[in-house]
């Protein structure tokens, strides 16, 4: 894929960042490990990678804002463009040693979001989108699947966890889905999970309780993969409401009703 400069510079962080964490992951049982809150932790690595691309983007566009996950918020010169930034997402696999992790990075344009990459560095695959020019999996061209039944359909999802999220709600709406479609996943990254979607290996994805950072970069995957994502009111607000769902135009729509359905 041809790449505009802007995106070759979240590229380059993102697969500089994960460098460092693939690293790190041969390490992981010696990592110095700290606790944020029940079941919610962050390593070493996180930090490490949050800083290095953090620089990377900083020397690029010194006047943007950035989002961070670890980092919080920092407002930019330039109140039109900031960075949106999951240094590790999928913390908890990572610390476990299972393979299924990214480094998340979104741009966002007055609102919008324009630009987004997410790098899985221990499989080496890079998922990379930019307005208007489609979506791509290591320079493969992306589309969602096209899969119009629901019975046929594997569907991504996220669980809540120890101490967070509604447990009974997510049972409710689990069970609703479970029974009408081919399986259901849990990988535990959404920013993969939702990357997933774009190159058509789950056919939809449902989660409440996410943050920007964890779904910014996969918005504009799923969209210039030609799918359709909202939160679960068929807004745009996924942001503010932390609830998410997307595939193809029929899917969308009927993963939509059931999860309403049963937590309504």
């Amino acid at each position: 894929m041809a790449r505009s400069a802007l995106l070759n510079v979240m590229v380059q962080a993102a697969m500089k960042a994960g460098r460092g964490l693939v690293r790190d992951f041969g390490e992981v049982q010696n990592l110095q490990v700290s606790r944020k809150g029940p079941a919610d932790f962050v390593s070493n690595a996180d930090l490490k990678a949050e800083k290095i691309v953090y620089d990377e983007l900083k020397a690029a566009r010194p006047d943007y804002g950035f989002l961070m996950e670890e980092g919080g918020e920092e407002k930019g010169v330039d109140p039109q463009h900031r960075w949106i930034i999951d240094p590790l997402d999928g913390t908890t696999n990572f610390l476990h040693g299972i393979p299924f992790f990214a480094v998340s990075i979104a741009l966002e344009r007055d609102g919008h979001i324009v630009a987004g990459v997410v790098y899985n560095p221990a499989l080496d695959e890079l998922y990379a989108a930019e307005r208007g020019t489609g979506a791509f999996l290591n320079d493969r061209r992306m589309r969602v699947a096209g899969r119009s039944v629901l019975h046929e359909s594997v569907i991504g999802t996220g669980i809540p966890f120890l101490g967070h999220g509604d447990h009974e709600r997510h049972m409710r709406e689990q069970m609703a889905v479970m029974g009408n479609v081919a399986g259901i996943r849990r990988p535990g990254a959404a920013s993969l999970d939702l990357a997933f979607v774009a190159a058509g290996r789950f056919d939809g994805f449902w989660e409440h309780d996410l943050k920007a950072w964890d779904m910014a970069a996969g918005i504009i995957l799923i969209r210039e993969s030609g799918g359709l994502v909202s939160d679960l009111d068929d807004n745009q607000n996924m942001f503010d409401t932390g609830n998410i769902v997307t595939g193809n135009e029929k899917i969308h729509r009927e993963l939509m009703r059931m999860v309403n359905g049963a937590s309504n």
